[in-house]
C-alpha cells in the first residue's frame, strides 16, 4: 500500500499524473479493500456461528464448522458477484 501513496505523491509533485496509471492504482486499492471487507465479514459471521466459547484452541467440530461456513460464504459471495457483474454488463450494453 505504501507504493500507492509514494507513486501518487511523486506524480502529483512533478505535475505529470498519468490518468491511466492513477485509475489502475485506484482499481487495485478498491480490490484490496473489497478483499479485506470480505475476509472481515466472513470471519465475524463464521466466528459468531461456530465458536461457542472462545479458547486457546479449536476443537474438531469448530474447525469443521468454520471451514464449511467459510466455503458457503465464499460461494454466496461469488454467486452475488457474478450476478452483479452480469447486471452491470447488461446495463452498460443498454447505454
Amino acid at each position: 500500500m505504501d507504493s500507492f501513496g509514494s507513486d501518487f505523491s511523486s506524480g502529483a509533485s512533478s505535475g505529470k499524473m498519468d490518468p491511466g496509471t492513477i485509475m489502475e492504482q485506484v482499481k487495485v486499492q478498491i480490490a484490496v479493500a473489497n478483499a479485506q471487507e470480505l475476509l472481515q465479514r466472513m470471519t465475524d459471521k463464521c466466528f459468531k456461528k461456530c465458536i461457542g466459547k472462545p479458547g486457546s484452541t479449536l476443537d474438531n467440530s469448530e474447525q469443521k464448522c468454520i471451514a464449511m461456513c467459510m466455503d458457503r460464504y465464499m460461494d454466496a459471495w461469488n454467486t452475488v458477484s457474478r450476478a452483479y457483474n452480469s447486471r452491470l454488463q447488461r446495463e452498460r450494453a443498454r447505454i
